[in-house]
Parts: structure tokens; C-alpha cells; sequence
């Protein structure tokens, strides 16, 4: 086996326990309390955020994640994605933080990604780019950490393609001078996260919160739960 030198992580149900369900309920609750009494309509809301994350998740790559959410929405908004933008990243700054009630347990993973940082591996948030880098941030803030604690972070500012796309990960390779065969990627999906293993990724999967609906046969991946994975990274780094 060639040497590590890139550990990727997957952040909602791998860094952050939580289910999510509860998670998506909860987000949808709070964005359309700030933004129905704002004069936006809820159904109509909660589609664009759907349609306008399905339709990122089949971008195929041709511009950023942003561009095709920022496309969906302006259509079935009818009005311009720019004009509200910035009340979008006050939400995520702000009140998007309320969604915390729906960790399982208050961690912190602060000292776990300095440890594995200090030993001179590049560390990888690979969260599903369907988030701009404010929720993203203010998800990382539940658990202790900071975008700045990571070599790369996925976002739909800077990701032409999603999970389960092989060309996602390619991305991430290319953008960070990695190479597949020197990497690990921890994540609980069993698809989205463990496809990577194509590529020649090594792969674990956290079964905490443990994502499977194509009911893929898991005995296949290492896994465990967090801390029996945390704890065999770190013995073999």
C-alpha cells in the first residue's frame, strides 16, 4: 500500500452526527421562517431549494454548481437569485445556526483533524457542494472547526459536478495535486461517499449515521462507527 498523504472527509453524518432527515426538516423549517415573512411563498420556496439541489447534483460540469442553483432559482422564483443572495448568506450566517438542535451528541473534532494535520497530511472537506461556503462554515462551527482547518472545502462556489459523480472526486484531485492511490475518504454514505474506492481511494465507512438506501452490501468497505475509524486512521498514518 502507498503511503497516505490526503484524508478526505464527508461533514454532515461523518463529522457531524446527526440524521439527515432530521437535519433537512429542521433546515427547512428555519430558512422558511426567514424568508416567508419576507413575502416569498413556501411551496414555491422549497421547490427551488430541491429543484435547484437535484438539479446540481446532474451538473454535468460544464459550469459551477452555483450557476446552475442560481439558474433554477431564478426560474421558479421569478425574480433574480443576485437580488437575494445576500439574505440567502445572512440565513446561513444567522439563523441557519438553530439547525444545531439536531446533533445527536456536542462534539468536537478540532483536536482529531490537527492530529492527523501535524503529522504533514493534507486534510479534505469533501461535503457534497450543494451548500454555499457560509453553511458550510456554520455547520464546521457546531463541531469546532473552521473552512480554515482544511486544505480544500467543497462548495457549490468552486465544484463543477456532486457526489456520487466520479468527476467530483477527480476535481478535488486535480485542484489539490493528490493522488487517488495516496488517499483516504471517510464518509457514511455507502454510495456517494465509498464510489471513491474506483479511483483507488482507500475508504471507511461511519455506520453511525449511516446512509444506504441503494442497500449496497457494506461488508465490502471497511467500517465502523466514529471512533473505531478514528482511531484505525490515526494508527495507520
Amino acid at each position: 500500500m502507498k503511503k497516505i498523504t490526503t484524508v478526505l472527509f464527508d461533514l454532515d453524518g461523518t463529522l457531524i452526527p446527526f440524521d439527515q432527515k432530521e437535519f433537512i426538516e429542521s433546515y427547512l423549517y428555519h430558512i422558511s421562517n426567514k424568508f416567508v415573512p419576507m413575502g416569498y411563498d413556501k411551496d414555491t420556496l422549497i421547490k427551488a431549494l430541491w429543484n435547484g439541489t437535484g438539479n446540481m447534483i446532474k451538473n454535468d460540469g460544464k459550469v459551477m454548481n452555483r450557476d446552475i442553483f442560481k439558474a433554477t432559482f431564478t426560474e421558479l422564483m421569478e425574480r433574480e437569485y443576485d437580488e437575494m443572495e445576500d439574505d440567502f448568506m445572512e440565513f446561513y450566517e444567522k439563523e441557519f445556526d438553530d439547525v444545531k438542535q439536531t446533533l445527536q451528541d456536542e462534539v468536537d473534532r478540532a483536536g482529531f483533524i490537527k492530529t492527523i494535520k501535524d503529522k504533514g497530511l493534507k486534510v479534505v472537506l469533501a461535503t457534497n457542494p450543494v451548500f454555499p461556503k457560509a453553511a458550510v462554515q456554520t455547520r464546521l462551527n457546531w463541531i469546532g472547526l473552521s473552512v480554515d482547518d482544511f486544505d480544500y472545502v467543497t462548495t457549490f462556489e468552486n465544484s463543477h459536478y456532486c457526489k456520487p459523480n466520479l468527476e467530483y472526486y477527480k476535481e478535488i484531485f486535480e485542484n489539490i495535486g493528490s493522488k487517488p492511490e495516496e488517499s483516504i475518504m471517510v464518509g457514511n454514505n455507502a454510495l456517494e461517499d465509498m464510489i471513491v474506492s474506483k479511483l483507488g481511494v482507500r475508504t471507511f465507512l461511519i455506520t453511525d449515521n449511516l446512509e444506504n438506501p441503494e442497500k449496497i452490501d457494506i461488508n465490502k468497505f471497511e467500517n465502523g462507527n466514529f471512533d473505531d475509524i478514528a482511531n484505525k486512521i490515526l494508527n495507520i498514518l
